[in-house]
């Protein structure tokens, strides 16, 4: 019998006042039997750090054809394409084929030597962005994950911060790669 997958519930404030984005989502998060509390919360930033119209969770680990988080227009094209963890060059290329920007949001242990085994390789791609999120900031934003959570997310000055209702964490990414 398959494992199913687990929802979370997520009611998420969004103040970014560096892009004057100030919303509030009650997201549905299904998190798939493979999936850790860190990756989860990593989607749940990318989510919150991207916000805007036309954004959405995507079938993610289910679906190997979609990312992530994506932005779609209105008329069905790819604005933004978010993917997670340490995708191959190959997964890259196509996303950015297929999106107007992409962004993987990198965490974990694994980042450093991930990259330096691609920086070489993506830096030809003029649309993509490479963020590393820091080890500390994935474990402690992984301690924040529960059925039903409350978080807000606040970004002014580039600093960010995601508060639950009992702790703080100080969000820390560094750019390994802007777009062209």
């Amino acid at each position: 019998m398959a494992l199913k997958a687990t929802i979370y519930k997520a009611d998420l404030q969004i103040a970014d006042m560096d892009r004057h984005v100030y919303v509030d989502h009650a997201l549905t998060i299904a998190r798939h039997p493979s999936e850790t509390d860190e990756r989860m919360m990593a989607r749940l930033l990318a989510y919150a750090l991207n916000a805007q119209e036309g954004i959405a969770f995507t079938r993610g680990l289910s679906e190997v054809d979609e990312p992530d988080v994506w932005v779609k227009t209105l008329a069905g094209d790819i604005s933004l394409w978010i993917d997670l963890g340490q995708p191959d060059e190959t997964r890259i290329r196509r996303a950015c084929h297929r999106a107007a920007a992409v962004l993987v949001l990198c965490y974990g242990s694994g980042c450093g030597v991930w990259w330096k085994q691609n920086a070489s390789k993506l830096a030809r791609f003029p649309n993509l962005t490479v963020l590393q999120l820091a080890a500390e900031t994935s474990q402690a934003l992984a301690a924040l994950a529960e059925r039903n959570m409350r978080l807000q997310c606040l970004v002014q000055d580039g600093e960010v911060w995601i508060n639950s209702e009992t702790r703080n964490v100080p969000v820390k990414l560094t750019t390994l790669q802007r777009p062209a």
